[in-house]
Parts: structure tokens; C-alpha cells; sequence
């Protein structure tokens, strides 16, 4: 299950309305980063066979069968801060995170 915080569904919100109107939410992991895995997201029309489709929060939420095993409990969170505003990723199956908090380790 992937939790979205109240923020990071007004945030997602905010883009999805300047995109399609049925435009899908997709988080994905990839190897990278400075802690072997880095979150992905970005919008998408289409589901691939693939893609487990989510509904959280009502945003429609497209993972990949690779990256789900990744995601478990995975709590996406958007704050702002004087660098500017960004989503901030808490997974409690990483055993280790960069400092900018957008890669980690298992």
C-alpha cells in the first residue's frame, strides 16, 4: 500500500490540473542515485500490462510490477522549504537514504 500525505495530494493535484485531464500519476524506482535506487515520478496516459493501477487519495497511481516491491508502505510527502518545494519520500524498507532524500538502499 502507498500512503499519499494530505500535501502530496493537493501538490499532485496542482500538476495533474495544468496536464490531461485524465492524466495518471507514476512513481517507478530505478538503480541510481548516490544509495543504489531513486525514486521516479512523473505523469503518464497510458498503463502498461505491467502497471498495478492505485487508487490513493482519488489520484489515479500507476507502479510497475519491478518497482512495487520496492514501494511497499512507502509514504510520499510534498513540503516547501527556502530551496524550494519538493516530494519527500519515507520507506520504511530502506535501510539507508542519501541526505537529499531522493535515493536509497535495501
Amino acid at each position: 500500500m502507498i500512503h499519499l500525505s494530505p500535501a502530496a495530494t493537493s501538490e499532485i493535484e496542482r500538476l495533474k490540473r495544468k496536464q490531461q485531464p485524465n492524466i495518471l500519476f507514476r512513481l517507478h524506482v530505478r538503480q541510481g542515485g548516490c544509495s543504489d535506487w531513486i525514486y521516479d515520478i512523473s505523469f503518464d496516459t497510458v498503463v502498461n500490462a505491467e502497471d498495478q493501477v492505485f487508487d490513493v487519495n482519488d489520484i489515479q497511481l500507476l507502479i510497475d510490477k519491478e518497482s512495487i516491491r520496492y514501494l511497499d508502505n512507502l509514504t510520499v510527502d510534498y513540503s516547501e522549504d527556502l530551496m524550494g518545494g519538493g516530494f519527500r519520500f519515507h520507506n520504511p524498507i530502506a535501510t539507508s537514504t542519501c541526505s537529499c532524500g531522493n535515493s536509497f538502499a535495501i
